[in-house]
């Protein structure tokens, strides 16, 4: 089984500082959903990693991001892709095993699909997501969009040795190139 990890907010959708709150302010970066289906049609399985401390925060209910994954699910499926599963952390917590930069949603993944994270793409657009990925013994790359650019600047040394691709859109190409 090929394996695909994403985060959430500035990977598959716009990003913001305020937080995505509601299933309108859910935006897909364009390609993003095209990508997905692209990925899903070369064999990967398509799953969505996630820290959503707006929960936490107090910023919406549970209701609400249920709300806002269904509408990423069904604007992946009107674009001809599947997300497999949506994991997520609400926790403000940094010690919580599972919020990332913690690899604990990451190994969840693995145990509960039953496969290896050796090798497995965690695309993501923060650091959080690369000291994820590492920690589980998967490969990070890292993306421009969202938080992505800024990370690069401030962040070049974690950077290091991380495959950096403009978009979610040029990971897919550079993945099903190389499968191909």
């Amino acid at each position: 089984m090929k394996l695909i990890i994403l985060d959430r907010d500035g990977v598959i959708n716009e990003d913001s500082d305020t937080y995505i709150k509601s299933p309108d302010e859910w935006q897909p970066i364009p390609g993003s959903l095209e990508a997905i289906a692209r990925l899903c049609h070369a064999g990967y399985r398509v799953v969505v990693a996630t820290n959503q401390s707006g929960l936490s925060r107090g910023l919406f209910d549970l209701e609400t991001l249920n709300l806002i994954h269904k509408k990423m699910h069904r604007m992946a499926q009107e674009a001809g892709g599947l997300i497999d599963a949506v994991f997520f952390c609400p926790d403000l917590d940094e010690a919580n095993p599972y919020r990332k930069p913690n690899p604990g949603m990451l190994l969840e993944i693995s145990r509960r699909l039953k496969c290896s994270l050796q090798g497995a793409p965690v695309v993501g657009d923060s650091v959080r997501d690369i000291r994820a990925a590492r920690a589980a013994n998967a490969r990070p790359f890292l993306v421009r969009t969202g938080k992505g650019t800024i990370t690069l600047e401030r962040e070049a040394e974690i950077c290091a040795n991380v495959p950096v691709f403009d978009d979610l859109a040029a990971v897919a190409d550079e993945l099903i190139a190389v499968h191909e």
